[in-house]
């Protein structure tokens, strides 16, 4: 049977990367979700859809979109709470060991040296995951609060391993520029999480209903000498909507594997323990028929494996200031063929790709815009 993907964000054997076989019905509905949002205080907005501009990938039209904004660490005790529990032995933990092989790095898989404001803009993002430790990738965006950062949807709302007891993530804390355990420029942690309601019903075992959403931004408080995230950093990234899917782009994460390349393994950027990038041509995963993909799930061939899913999908990086567009997050790593079909990992020329939603009005900017305005 053809791969299709693996999750990116380290957790261990989950459904996606298992043959879905089980199916499961769901008795909420989206009365029953916004009634449950709104008793827990969560802000629903509905705003209207935009037209997908000329020469931009089509994408199934997406339902009402509802954005639900989750209180995270509000009081400084909480605030507090969080920094108390990242201690250096449990960021340690989530840094896979070296294995002191020479660097092989390419095109799909390499460190980024640059010292430039990319390096200073994504960050290593540490969570907890109903009970267990983890770790995705979030990057600054520009935004009028100065305190966003965007990354993937199950890196801040995710089900249990068996697609049940959807939970909004614990612990949540962002470090621009990790490297090798340190945070040069502080540690925020996370003040509330934002994603749209339909990726609140997310059941892991049906990507061609929820896969487009698995998007997310969170607002953060300040570091421990009171700055905002953006001024902390001295820079952001830019954020673009309905640009085209097909496009030359560079990708970046914390991977702790190097998915594909046993010669990477170990290596200190397949650790978690520092950045690095794939650069190329993208291609739109199609899914296969008996695991489907929404249209708009792009991405360029990479090794990066988990850890690297909330990475940013940058088009237009410009090699001096390390400043870019974020134009869709990385979520799934499939593996394609020349043709750009799905294949089996192994086999002639059948190579790894890593991909995810583009970002859209329809989907990410409302979500966008109230994680900016809160």
């Amino acid at each position: 049977m053809p791969t299709t993907h693996g999750r990116t964000d380290g957790h261990p054997a989950t459904t996606r990367t298992r043959t879905r076989t089980r199916t499961r019905t769901r008795t909420r509905t989206q009365t029953a979700l916004a009634a449950a949002l709104l008793t827990a205080g969560l802000a629903l907005a509905t705003p209207a859809e935009a037209a997908t501009p000329a020469g931009a990938t089509p994408t199934p039209a997406p339902a009402p979109s509802q954005v639900a904004v989750h209180p995270e660490a509000i009081t400084p005790a909480q605030q507090q709470a969080v920094l108390d529990y990242w201690t250096p032995e449990r960021t340690a933990a989530l840094t896979t060991p070296s294995s002191g092989n020479p660097a092989k790095s390419g095109p799909d898989g390499a460190p980024w040296t640059g010292a430039d404001a990319l390096s200073r803009t994504v960050g290593r993002l540490f969570f907890t995951n109903h009970g267990e430790d983890e770790s995705c990738t979030a990057t600054v965006v520009n935004s009028a609060n100065r305190s966003t950062v965007v990354t993937a949807g199950h890196c801040v709302n995710s089900p249990d391993l068996l697609g049940d007891n959807d939970e909004w993530l614990t612990n949540e804390m962002f470090v621009p520029g990790y490297h090798d355990g340190l945070a040069p420029y502080g540690r925020f942690v996370a003040r509330a999480g934002v994603a749209d309601a339909t990726w609140l019903l997310n059941d892991e075992q049906s990507p061609l209903k929820f896969d487009a959403y698995d998007q997310a931004f969170l607002v953060l408080n300040g570091n421990a000498a009171g700055k905002r995230v953006q001024d902390a950093v001295g820079a952001a990234q830019r954020i673009g909507f309905d640009r085209p899917g097909a496009a030359s782009v560079h990708e970046f994460g914390y991977p702790r594997a190097a998915a594909g390349d046993p010669a990477r393994a170990g290596l200190p950027e397949y650790t978690g323990a520092r950045l690095a990038y794939c650069a190329g041509q993208t291609r739109e995963n199609p899914g296969t028929k008996e695991y489907p993909e929404p249209r708009g799930q792009w991405g360029a061939p990479c090794v990066m494996g988990g850890g690297s899913s909330g990475g940013p999908r940058i088009a237009g990086l410009d090699p001096s200031s390390g400043i870019g567009t974020v134009v869709g997050d990385d979520t799934l790593g499939p593996y394609l063929d020349a043709s750009g079909q799905v294949c089996t990992a192994g086999t002639t020329d059948c190579t790894r790709h890593l991909v995810g939603p583009q970002f859209t009005s329809a989907i990410t900017k409302p979500l966008y815009q109230a994680a900016e305005r809160a």
